[in-house]
């Protein structure tokens, strides 16, 4: 669809013509009776249900470079790293809101590649489209809020984990950072056939498998690992007066061919410290631990450690000795990837 770049109106329809409800997803009208098309949308919680809240930057040269980040991967991410705050709540993905700044000349096809990948991520995650806002800006600026529910008096906090709970984490970890340095290294865009590029480009917010532990009331605690392990952990330990020992030979790492370490322990620091693996990272009873399968449908859930009174975390090594775990995973205010 061409678009006159100088009106807002069209582009307005654009996005709304890209991202519209298929005639499956209609059952959604019962919760968002008023979408697309007014001042504002109208949500209506699900009877026994509360709603979950969450909104996420995603920002041109701070979260992706235009002459690497395909534009399609673009729109897939800015939804689906929003999502993972939901699902770290066991919760489920309901609507969307989407704020985007752009330059006029990005409303062509660039514009049509990162709307693609907006709408499989919305279509694929159950998630539509109610509204948003849009202006003109010299680089791109994407907020995206989201809107879910999760079942009364099942909602996962950070605040739940008590000392001689077993610390889990889902899937693999490492595996985006090293996708991104591996970006960065090739002269051209993105080969997505690449497991650690994907894992980069295209994330998968861990919702079934959140809704699944929150619904057995198998974990105790959650969140999701947006900024590293060596970040996100003491977040958790802090939130709930606890400490943690990890040890660091149980810990899923990527897996990195030998010619491109610089060191044996560099799929270690990238476990530890490496941000946007949007894995869940939960606290589990001892006497709940037996439900905890090996893998949810195909995703490993390993245990890495344990909660302790201490309010630090630490790492322990093969000989029992420990040595605190330093908070290098990302921060805005600190460090540029």
């Amino acid at each position: 669809m061409k678009i006159d770049s100088s009106s807002e109106d069209s582009l307005l329809r654009k996005i709304a013509a890209s991202v519209r409800l298929s005639s499956k997803e209609a059952v959604s009208k019962t919760f968002l009776p008023l979408g697309i098309g007014d001042d504002a949308a109208v949500f209506r919680p699900l009877p026994g249900h509360e709603t979950v809240l969450t909104c996420d930057w995603f920002l041109e040269s701070t979260h992706f470079l235009r002459d690497k980040h395909p534009p399609d991967s673009v729109g897939w991410k800015c939804l689906a790293r929003a999502l993972s705050d939901v699902a770290a709540m066991g919760g489920m993905a309901r609507c969307f809101l989407l704020s985007l700044a752009l330059p006029a000349t990005l409303t062509g096809r660039w514009l049509d590649g990162f709307l693609g990948g907006l709408r499989r991520a919305s279509r694929e995650f159950h998630c539509i489209l109610a509204g948003g806002d849009t202006t003109r800006r010299d680089q791109i600026l994407i907020n995206v809020t989201v809107v879910g529910e999760v079942r009364k008096r099942l909602v996962l906090l950070r605040s739940g984990a008590r000392p001689g709970d077993l610390l889990y984490v889902s899937g693999q970890l490492g595996e985006a950072e090293w996708g991104l340095r591996l970006l960065k290294r090739g002269k051209a865009r993105a080969n997505s056939a690449n497991p650690s590029i994907r894992k980069h480009l295209y994330p998968e917010p861990r919702l079934a498998l959140g809704q699944w532990l929150a619904a057995k009331r198998v974990a105790s605690a959650m969140m999701d690992l947006s900024d590293g392990l060596s970040s996100d952990l003491p977040r958790l330990c802090a939130a709930s007066r606890v400490g943690a020992r990890l040890e660091p030979s149980r810990i899923p790492c990527v897996q990195i061919p030998a010619r491109f370490r610089s060191a044996p322990s560099v799929p270690l620091q990238l476990a530890l410290h490496g941000g946007d693996d949007y894995e869940l990272l939960f606290t589990v009873s001892p006497d709940r631990a037996r439900l905890v399968p090996r893998s949810f449908r195909g995703i490993p859930l390993t245990q890495i450690g344990i909660m302790t009174t201490e309010k630090q975390v630490v790492l322990v090594d093969e000989s029992s000795r420990e040595r605190p775990l330093p908070g290098r995973g990302w921060d805005p205010f600190r460090s540029r990837r």
